[in-house]
């Protein structure tokens, strides 16, 4: 006798996964940041200091700080910052924005200071607030920098003491200008002039906004990854991955049939938790990163495929259906776990001492193993019980099983 409060409780959990689905998964794939393989940008390596030049952890610190201002100076979103072999930092820029320009204002100096005469360094640029912004000359229509200084009445003493006295503004060693103190400035705001347009203004303004780098930066090497080239690596990923996924769905549903069916419904909710687990804690996604949750899926298979096996193994000792699943998957479980955390151990050592792809591949990885815990492992159980319980399917053949009708329990 067909038990319809559990056969309604299976439906009405098949429909809310699917509906949940179809209704937000658009919306949460958009949300998730792309590689620069994916999207295109850039890749750049640079060396922290000069040849045989002692780098502390304190300078190395400061300069992904400044590294940091500065990506987000230039407006470009979900930037990888690494820093490789102690003394070296790999930035990766994804998106679409002036290559050359980028990787010219990440490695400038950007040492401001202010001169006496006698060239004493009265101030510098951390000594300047970083909203410095271009302004045209009221008089001749000159490009300028204005500034403001985080203590007014320094400055105003430094005017006081050199009036009518030339303080020269140095750029990285360069003079850039040499006014004339005219008159005592008490409001803490000046102006640097100098520029030869408004281009170079506004990126000197940009450039002090995001400050000083604590070292100079040499660079190594560069790779650039183009949008179009970005767009087709995805696009030929994803396709892959759709028939892969297709084709471990019809294995299952022909090896397992009605279990089959029930592991594709589990796989579904896998992939979703994913792609919500990675916009939700905004996960850059690579190519490496699509490969490992591919791998992922087939991992989410095996656990499907162990516990079905263990159900075949059950009744063919002659227990009944009911009875075969609950032990099946009971007996399932402790070598689902065993399997996949010893996968996790993997994923989290590619994790910790990893660099890049590595790095990209073992967080997919410790994402597909832990969601696949959820799905492959407690969905899946949760719906292939209701299934069986409601006596909607009596005959084992639909589990895999030799064509014989089983028993109530």
């Amino acid at each position: 006798m067909i038990k319809w409060g559990r056969l309604t409780t299976f439906f009405v959990l098949v429909v809310l996964i699917f509906g949940i689905i179809f209704s937000t998964s658009k919306m949460l794939y958009s949300r998730i940041p792309l590689g620069l393989d994916l999207q295109g940008g850039i890749d750049v390596l640079y060396q922290i200091g000069g040849p045989g030049q002692k780098v502390t952890s304190s300078d190395i610190t400061a300069t992904v700080a400044a590294l940091s201002n500065r990506i987000n100076v230039l407006g470009v979103s979900e930037p990888l910052i690494q820093v490789e072999n102690g003394n070296r930092v790999r930035v990766d820029l994804a998106g679409k924005f002036n290559q050359l320009q980028a990787r010219q204002f990440l490695s400038q100096e950007a040492n401001l200071e202010f001169r006496s005469p006698s060239g004493q360094v009265l101030m510098t640029g951390k000594d300047i607030k970083d909203n410095a912004h271009y302004e045209a000359d009221p008089t001749t229509g000159a490009p300028d920098v204005a500034i403001t200084f985080k203590n007014p009445a320094q400055f105003q003493a430094i005017t006081q003491k050199y009036l009518n006295q030339r303080v020269s503004i140095w750029l990285n060693n360069k003079m850039i200008d040499d006014p004339t103190i005219q008159s005592v400035i008490s409001g803490g705001n000046a102006v640097i002039q100098g520029s030869t347009s408004v281009q170079a203004a506004v990126s000197l303004a940009k450039l002090l906004n995001a400050g000083a780098l604590p070292l100079p930066l040499h660079e190594l090497s560069s790779m650039t990854v183009g949008p179009s080239l970005g767009q087709a690596a995805l696009h030929a990923t994803l396709i892959a991955a759709l028939v892969a996924v297709i084709l471990i769905f019809a294995f299952m549903i022909f090896m397992y049939r009605v279990p089959g069916i029930v592991a594709v419904f589990a796989l579904c909710g896998y992939i979703y938790l994913v792609v919500a687990v990675f916009a939700g804690l905004q996960v850059t996604l690579t190519l490496t990163g699509l490969a490992a949750l591919v791998l992922g899926i087939g991992m989410a298979v095996d656990a499907n495929i162990i516990t079905y096996e263990r159900i075949k193994d059950e009744l063919r000792n002659g227990k009944s259906l009911q009875s075969s699943v609950v032990a099946g998957q009971r007996k399932a479980l402790r070598t689902i776990l065993d399997a996949n955390v010893t996968t996790l151990i993997a994923g989290i050592v590619m994790y910790w001492y990893g660099t890049g792809d590595v790095r990209g591949f073992g967080v997919a990885l410790i994402t597909s193993i832990l969601v696949s815990l959820l799905t492959a492992v407690f969905l899946s159980r949760t719906l292939l019980q209701l299934l069986t319980r409601s006596n909607l399917v009596k005959n084992t053949w639909l589990f895999g099983a030799k064509r014989k009708v089983a028993a109530t329990k």
